[in-house]
C-alpha cells in the first residue's frame, strides 16, 4: 500500500476549460475557469509543453499550464474546491495550485472578480478622496458576491461537463483572495473547508494596503488552515498571528521562512523583483525600500511544494476525511516538512479536530 503523499502530483491528467456566466442581477459578466480530473487517453499529456494549454497572462506575456485545454472529463463524482485570487491577479495566477488539486480528484474553480472586469471599478485618477474611498469600499463589497455567484454557476454547469458534485466544498484564496475566502464561509454556508495564503484582514493594515475586516461569525464550525510567510513584507507575519488568534477552532498556521508574498502564486521570481522594482503610488513607497531581492529568499519550487502539499492535506482530511491526510497534520506535519527539505513550521499543535 503506497503511503499517503499530498506533495507529488495526482493520478489524474487535468483538463481545464472556460464557462462563461451572466450576473444579471449586478450586470456583469464572468469567465470562470474550471480544473477538472480528465479521461485517461490525456495520461502524461498535461505535463507535456507542447500539448499544455497557453493563455495571455495580466502582463501579455503567454504562459503554460500542466493542463489540456477542454479535454474530456473524467467521470464521477468531484468535490468542489473554489480559489481566490489576489488583487490585480487573475483566475490564472496560481495554476500551480489548481491543476494540482484537479490532478488528485478535485473539481477546481475560479474567476476573475469583479474589480478585473467591471470598468466602474477600475482606478480614475481623477477622483476625489471621498470617490477613491467609495471605490474601495465597493471593490471589497463585490468579492463575497462573487463566490456566491461562481459556486452557482459551476452547481449549474457540472452537470453538463458530465461531473457530479459532493455536498460540501471547500474555498481557497491567497491575499485579497485569502481574505474572501475567509469571509465567504459566513455566507456561502456548503462551504466546509477554508485555506488562507498569506490572507489579508488584520487590524492595522499598513499604508496602502486595503483596508480589509473579519468578523469570523460563521456559525459552524469550518476547518481553516493558515499558510502564511515569514517575510513577508506586504502582510507581516504579526497581522497573520492576529487573524490566527481571532479565528475560530478548529485551526492550523504553518510558516513558510525566508518566504515573502508573492511566495504562493505562479512565477514568483517575476512577481516579487517586478513589485519590489516598480515605481509605486506614494503610500506604497515602504514597499519596495523592504522587500529584499528574490536571490535572499526560497525558490519558487519549495514554496509551490509547501502550498501544493499542505493544502491538499488539509483538504483530504477535512472534506474527504482521510484518516492519513489528518495523521500527517496533526501528529506527521514536522516529520513531513523534514522530509519534503521545507523549511517551515506549525505556528501552533491544534489538530483539526
Amino acid at each position: 500500500m503506497p503511503s499517503y503523499d499530498p506533495f507529488s502530483r495526482g493520478p489524474y491528467p487535468v483538463g481545464v476549460r472556460t464557462v462563461p456566466a451572466v450576473d444579471g442581477a449586478r450586470g456583469r459578466s464572468f469567465e470562470c475557469e474550471v480544473w477538472y480530473p480528465a479521461t485517461g487517453v490525456n495520461i502524461g499529456a498535461d505535463l507535456e509543453p507542447d500539448h499544455q494549454d497557453s493563455f495571455l497572462d495580466r502582463t501579455g506575456a503567454t504562459r503554460n499550464q500542466a493542463a489540456i485545454r477542454d479535454a474530456d472529463p473524467r467521470p464521477g463524482p468531484r468535490t468542489l474546491l473554489l480559489f481566490s485570487h489576489s488583487s490585480g491577479a487573475g483566475r490564472q495566477s496560481a495554476t500551480f495550485l489548481t491543476t494540482h488539486l484537479a490532478s488528485h480528484g478535485y473539481l477546481v474553480a475560479a474567476l476573475d472578480h469583479s474589480e478585473m472586469i467591471d470598468p466602474a471599478l477600475g482606478p480614475n485618477p481623477d477622483a476625489t478622496p471621498d470617490e477613491r474611498k467609495d471605490r474601495i469600499q465597493a471593490i471589497i463589497g463585490g468579492r463575497v458576491p462573487d463566490i456566491v455567484f461562481l459556486t452557482q454557476t459551476i452547481r449549474q454547469s457540472a452537470g453538463g461537463m458530465g461531473i457530479g458534485l459532493e455536498s460540501g466544498i471547500g474555498i481557497c484564496g491567497h491575499s485579497f483572495g485569502g481574505w474572501t475566502a475567509l469571509a465567504a464561509v459566513g455566507e456561502e454556508k456548503s462551504i466546509r473547508s477554508v485555506v488562507a495564503l498569506a490572507p489579508g484582514g488584520a487590524a492595522n493594515p499598513r499604508p496602502g494596503i486595503l483596508p480589509l475586516r473579519l468578523d469570523f461569525e460563521w456559525g459552524r464550525p469550518v476547518p481553516a488552515l493558515f499558510l502564511v510567510a515569514e517575510d513577508d513584507v506586504t502582510l507581516p507575519l504579526s497581522g497573520m498571528y492576529e487573524l490566527f488568534g481571532r479565528a475560530p477552532a478548529p485551526k492550523q498556521m504553518i510558516v513558510l521562512r525566508r518566504a515573502d508574498h508573492s511566495h504562493f502564486g505562479d512565477q514568483v521570481a517575476i512577481s516579487h523583483e517586478s513589485m519590489r522594482t516598480a515605481v509605486l503610488p506614494a503610500e506604497l513607497d515602504w514597499l519596495g525600500r523592504e522587500m529584499v531581492p528574490i536571490e535572499e529568499l526560497a525558490p519558487e519550487e519549495q514554496a509551490h511544494r509547501f502550498t501544493r502539499g499542505l493544502a491538499l492535506a488539509h483538504f483530504d482530511a477535512t472534506l474527504r476525511g482521510d484518516g492519513a491526510a489528518t495523521e500527517l497534520l496533526e501528529t506527521g506535519l514536522v516529520g513531513a516538512l523534514e522530509a519534503q527539505g521545507l523549511d517551515a513550521y506549525p505556528a501552533n499543535a491544534e489538530g483539526l479536530g
